[in-house]
C-alpha cells in the first residue's frame, strides 16, 4: 500500500470502502484499516498534511495510556464503562494533543475551544485526557477515586469540574448544546474557537440529536465538529445500524453537513479527518468514525475487543493482564502539549442587567402578560448585548417577535424542535457569554423536561417563558393548555419560578430573571388585563404582593395570572356582601414566600382558598400547601382545573372548571 500506482490506491479505497461498510468485518480487514500507510492517506486526500513519526508514536501512546488510566481508574471503584472509554481513545489523544486549542490552567477561557462528551458514561477516559494534559487537581491518585462519594471525579461528567460545561450521560444531547456553543462562537463572540462533541453511535437513536443535525446544518456552523463513535455495541443488543458506517454518513449529509467516515483507531486517518473538517467552510463536519468496543493494540484485549456482555462493567480478573499486554507496548510518559488558544476574548460583562426604561401603561390599557414579555425583553437588549433570545417558530404568539425586530443578530430561530432549542439555550449561556431567553409554549417545554433535568444538574444559566398558560386560552383546546408547567419547573432543584399578573410585574419578573442565576421559568398568559400594580412597584424574587386587605378579613384567596383577577372580582362581590378577604398575588412561587403566606393565615382565622389556572398537583395549592405544612389549625380550599378540559371561551371554561370569580365567592362564603 505504499505504491503511488493509481491502480493500487484505487484498490486500497476499495478494501476501505469495503472495510467501513462491512457491517461485520473479519479481523483481518480490521487489521488492514490499521495498517494504512501515510503516503497512501495523503493520496487518498490531497489536502492531509501528515504529522511526522514521532508525533504519530506519541499519540498512539497517548491513546493507551488514555486506555490504561481508564481500565485502571474503573477496577478501583469496581464500576463504570472501560469499554466505551477504550473506542474512543484515538479520537481523544488526537483531540487534546493535536487538534483542541486550550489552555489546560484556564479550562473555561472563553478562547479555549469546547468539548463536549455526549456519551456521559465514558467519563473516565475524559478525566484521564485532562490528567494526561496536565490539570493540576486531576491526579493519578485522583483517578482511582472514580465513583467514590465526595470525589470530584463522579460516573458521568458534571461541571463540578471546570474542565466540563455541562452534565452529560442522559444520551442525545449534547449536540445541541455544542450546536448553541458553536452558534454562540461564530455568531455573537465571532471567535474562531471550535467546537467538538463526541457521541455515542447508540445515542444516535434518539430525535433530539437528529434536531441538533438539522439546525446546525441549516446555520452553516462550520466551526462544528460532530463525532460518532461508532463502536458497534449497545448496552444490551447491538445498535440498529452496528457498523453500517455509509448510513450514518448519509444522514448526516441529508442535514447539509460535510461527513467523513474514518477509521478511529488510526491515528493518521484522524488527524487527517480533523484537518479536513478545518478546511470545510459553509457547514458543519461530522466524523463517522468506525471504532470497536473493548479495543486495544495487538489484540491486548481479545475476549473483551467487539463482544457483548461488557457494557458498564470493569474489566475485573481480565484487567491485569489487559493492562501488561498494552503498558508493554506503550511509552507511558508520551505527552504532547496541547495547542494555546488565540487570546481575543475577556470575560464577560455580568453586572445588573436591568430595563432601558420602567414599564409605562396607561390605567385601562388591556396588555396580555405574553405582550409585556417582548416589551421586557426589548428593553433588556437596549440595555445588554449578552441577552439574547431564542423561540420554537411561535414568536408572534410568545412576542418574542418584539426582541427579534430590535435585535435580529440576537435572536435565534430554533424552529420546532423544544429539545433542541432548549439544548441550543444551555449552550449560549455556558461560560456566561450570553444570557438566554428561550420561549415557547408552556405546554410544550414538557417535551424537553429531561433537557430542563439535565441543564439544572450543568448549572445552565437560561430563562424559560411560556406562555399559552392553562384553560385560559380557551378554543385552541387541550393539546395547547399548559396545566402542568409550574408543577414540572418546580421540581427542578434551585429553579426560579415566576407567574406575573399583569404587564408591571411581567416586565419586572423578566428583568429578575436576567440577574437572576440558573433556570428561570416565567409563565406568561393570553387573556389580556389591565395593570394591577403602579409603574414604579418593586418586586423581588421569592416575594409574594398582597393586593387587598383590610383589618377586617375573613379568607386568605391566594391566585395568580387570569386567576387573581377573578380573585378581585370576587373581593369586590364579597365586599359587597359585608364579608372582606383578602388576595394575595403570589407572583413567585419558587422560591415561596413562606412568611407572608404564613402572616396572612394567621391574620385570616386559618381560613384560605388557593384558586389556579393548572391542575391541582404542584402549583399554587401544592406551594401554599407545603409552606403552610407546619402551621396548625389552617383550613385550606383548593380550587384547580379538574378533569380534562375542552376547547370553548375562556369565561365559559373557568366556570366549569371550578376557577372562575363564583366559584371562589362559593368557597370564601363556605369557610365563613
Amino acid at each position: 500500500s505504499n505504491t503511488a500506482d493509481p491502480r493500487s490506491i484505487s484498490r486500497l479505497s476499495a478494501r476501505i470502502s469495503t472495510a467501513f461498510s462491512n457491517p461485520k468485518p473479519s479481523t483481518n480487514t480490521r487489521l488492514c484499516c490499521s495498517r494504512i500507510a501515510p503516503s497512501s492517506l495523503a493520496l487518498l486526500s490531497p489536502t492531509i498534511t501528515m504529522a511526522d513519526a514521532k508525533r504519530v508514536q506519541d499519540l498512539k501512546d497517548i491513546a493507551n495510556r488514555l486506555r490504561v488510566y481508564s481500565i485502571e481508574a474503573t477496577s478501583a471503584a469496581n464500576s463504570g464503562h472501560p469499554t466505551s472509554c477504550m473506542s474512543a481513545a484515538e479520537v481523544i489523544s488526537v483531540l487534546f494533543h493535536q487538534e483542541m486549542r486550550y489552555d489546560v490552567s484556564k479550562p473555561r477561557d472563553p478562547n479555549n475551544d469546547r468539548f463536549i462528551l455526549s456519551k456521559g458514561h465514558a467519563a473516565p477516559v475524559l478525566y484521564a485526557a485532562w490528567h494526561i494534559a496536565g490539570h493540576k487537581k486531576v491526579t493519578y491518585e485522583e483517578l482511582l477515586n472514580l465513583r467514590k462519594f465526595g470525589a470530584p471525579l463522579e460516573g458521568h461528567p458534571t461541571p463540578k469540574l471546570d474542565f466540563v460545561d455541562v452534565a452529560t450521560g442522559s444520551l442525545g444531547q449534547g449536540l445541541s448544546v455544542a450546536a448553541g456553543m458553536a452558534y454562540t462562537g461564530k455568531h455573537f463572540d465571532k471567535h474562531e474557537y471550535r467546537t467538538y462533541c463526541m457521541m455515542g453511535d447508540g445515542e444516535s437513536a434518539e430525535g433530539s440529536v437528529w434536531e441538533a443535525f438539522s439546525f446546525a446544518g441549516h446555520y452553516k456552523l462550520d466551526n462544528l465538529v460532530a463525532i460518532f463513535d461508532v463502536n458497534r455495541l449497545g448496552q444490551s443488543d447491538p445498535t440498529a445500524l452496528q457498523h453500517n458506517v455509509e448510513m450514518y454518513k448519509l444522514r448526516a449529509q441529508s442535514f447539509g453537513w460535510h461527513a467523513i467516515i474514518v477509521d478511529g483507531h488510526d491515528i493518521n486517518a484522524v488527524i487527517a479527518a480533523f484537518n479536513e473538517a478545518k478546511a470545510t467552510k459553509g457547514k458543519p463536519t461530522c466524523l463517522v468514525c468506525k471504532t470497536y468496543k473493548g479495543y486495544a493494540w495487538d489484540n491486548a484485549a481479545e475476549g473483551i475487543n467487539d463482544l457483548m456482555g461488557w457494557h458498564g462493567k470493569p474489566l475485573g480478573a481480565r484487567a491485569a493482564d489487559v493492562l501488561a499486554k498494552i503498558k508493554s507496548g506503550t511509552n507511558m510518559s508520551a505527552f504532547i502539549p496541547p495547542p494555546s488558544p488565540r487570546v481575543s476574548l475577556s470575560a464577560p460583562n455580568t453586572s445588573f442587567i436591568g430595563l432601558s426604561s420602567p414599564p409605562s401603561y396607561k390605567p385601562d390599557e388591556q396588555v396580555a402578560t405574553r405582550k409585556a414579555y417582548g416589551n421586557a425583553l426589548k428593553k433588556l437588549g437596549e440595555s445588554s448585548t449578552r441577552v439574547v433570545g431564542m423561540d420554537g417558530d411561535t414568536k408572534n404568539s410568545t412576542f418574542a417577535i418584539t426582541f427579534q425586530q430590535a435585535f435580529p443578530e440576537r435572536f435565534i430561530e430554533c424552529f420546532i424542535a423544544e429539545q433542541n432549542l432548549v439544548g441550543i439555550g444551555i449552550g449560549c449561556g455556558c461560560r456566561g457569554r450570553t444570557v438566554p431567553f428561550i420561549s415557547t409554549f408552556s405546554a410544550f417545554f414538557t417535551r424537553a423536561f429531561d433537557q430542563i433535568r439535565m441543564g439544572a444538574i450543568s448549572q445552565a444559566n437560561i430563562k424559560c417563558v411560556g406562555s399559552h398558560a392553562g384553560i385560559s386560552i380557551g378554543e385552541d383546546g387541550p393539546s395547547q393548555m399548559a396545566l402542568e408547567d409550574l408543577a414540572m419547573f418546580r421540581t427542578i432543584p434551585n429553579a426560579t419560578v415566576f407567574y406575573p399578573s399583569d404587564p408591571v410585574s411581567m416586565e419586572r419578573a423578566v428583568e429578575l430573571a436576567a440577574n437572576t442565576e440558573g433556570i428561570v421559568f416565567i409563565r406568561s398568559s393570553r387573556p389580556t388585563s389591565v395593570s394591577i400594580y403602579p409603574m414604579n412597584e418593586k418586586f423581588e424574587v421569592g416575594k409574594s404582593k398582597v393586593v387587598r386587605e383590610s383589618s377586617s378579613d375573613k379568607v386568605t384567596v391566594v391566585g395568580a395570572g387570569i386567576t387573581l383577577h377573578e380573585a378581585l372580582k370576587a373581593h369586590n362581590e364579597l365586599k359587597a356582601a359585608g364579608i372582606n378577604i383578602r388576595v394575595v398575588d403570589i407572583f413567585c412561587l419558587k422560591p415561596p414566600d413562606s412568611d407572608l403566606l404564613k402572616a396572612c393565615v394567621a391574620a385570616t382565622g386559618g381560613k384560605i382558598v388557593t384558586v389556579e389556572d393548572h391542575y391541582p398537583e404542584g402549583g399554587i395549592g401544592g406551594v401554599v400547601a407545603e409552606a403552610l405544612s407546619e402551621v396548625s389549625g389552617v383550613v385550606h380550599r383548593r380550587l384547580a382545573v379538574n378533569g380534562m378540559p375542552t376547547s370553548g371561551p375562556c369565561a365559559k371554561l373557568l366556570e366549569v372548571h371550578g376557577i372562575s370569580s363564583s366559584h371562589i365567592v362559593a368557597a370564601c362564603k363556605a369557610l365563613c
